[in-house]
């Protein structure tokens, strides 16, 4: 890996903080979306608020001077917010041009554009990256570069939190499931097959959605709509909904930046090098994850030295910690 110099450093932070007002601009513009309108019922007409692009909403009541207020205020704050948002955006567009000429450009477009749709849909702290494009994060927080041998992937694991309720991550998604929004960033997503838990585009970009085995006494699958991914259980997955969690934000590839919700960097490490020991990996990983292993371990030890191995373990399950242990 290599440092960041002092220049590139400056502007990812500015593309951080740039993306936070954005955010903020986004949400607040968010609170106007689908409209407030006036309808006509028996010949009387209602001030309507539209609460999805379905139509549904509610009745503010009758026209009357205070209504009419009610809607213009509305308006008001509907064309500031837009004008706000736009105004950031048009700052970000200038950022990514500098981004892309310091060479900050890291993370695969597909992938930002999903996290940022996730992002958008309030669903950032609802699924986790997970293997290798998680190591963009640890980039960005220690302020380093990997080597592109360690980064090249045609594919990304996004883990679902399945403590949270699927009917509130069903409503977020609009009732189009998470393949709905995959295809608002790219619309030759399809699933692979039905019921599968993995969808891909035109350029064979995969999205896995997977989560850790559950308990016998929750037999329905995990789904978000109608003919949407179905989640995976993968065994040995237990550990990242307990693991602390690093939020940061990255450059893609555009120069834009991506908000990445990863596992702590020590417990990526840890478990990397547990799975590269593991019998059962499939020889052809285990050197790479290894390597991925040893890179993430070595920006922990010298750029991130505040984070301590010894509170990682904490977090692991057995086989991991009994796995460190034997290397002491």
């Amino acid at each position: 890996m290599k440092p960041l110099t002092n220049q590139q450093r400056l502007h990812l932070i500015n593309s951080e903080q740039l993306y936070e007002n954005f955010r903020e601009a986004r949400l607040h513009a968010a609170s106007h979306a689908y409209g407030m309108r006036w309808k006509t019922v028996r010949g009387v007409d209602y001030l309507f608020r539209d609460r999805d692009a379905r139509g549904n909403g509610k009745s503010l009541g009758r026209r009357t001077p205070e209504t009419e207020a009610v809607l213009a205020a509305f308006l008001q704050g509907k064309q500031a917010a837009t004008e706000r948002l736009d105004g950031i955006r048009s700052a970000l567009d200038e950022q990514a041009r500098i981004n892309k000429a310091l060479r900050l450009s890291r993370v695969p477009r597909t992938v930002a554009r999903i996290l940022r749709e996730l992002d958008a849909a309030g669903l950032y702290k609802t699924f986790t990256v997970l293997g290798t494009q998680a190591l963009f994060g640890y980039e960005a927080a220690g302020g380093v570069q990997f080597l592109s041998e360690l980064l090249a992937s045609g594919d990304v694991d996004l883990l679902y939190d399945y403590r949270k309720k699927i009917t509130l991550v069903s409503a977020r998604l609009d009732g189009q499931g998470l393949l709905g929004l995959l295809k608002r960033t790219d619309r030759s997503f399809e699933c692979i097959r039905k019921g599968n838990f993995r969808a891909a585009n035109a350029g064979q970009f995969m999205v896995d959605l997977i989560v850790p085995p559950r308990s016998t006494d929750q037999p329905e699958p995990i789904t978000f709509a109608a003919n949407d991914l179905v989640a995976a259980e993968v065994p040995g997955l237990q550990w990242l909904l307990n693991a602390p969690k690093l939020d940061t934000v990255a450059i893609d590839e555009e120069g834009w930046p991506a908000p990445l919700r990863v596992p702590d960097p020590r417990a990526f490490a840890l478990h990397k090098a547990w799975l590269a020991q593991l019998p059962s990996r499939e020889p052809i990983k285990k050197p790479r994850d290894q390597a991925q292993a040893s890179a993430v371990a070595t920006l922990v030890r010298e750029y991130l030295p505040h984070l301590s191995f010894d509170d990682a373990l904490l977090s692991l399950h057995g086989d991991v910690r009994r796995f460190v242990a034997n290397l002491s």
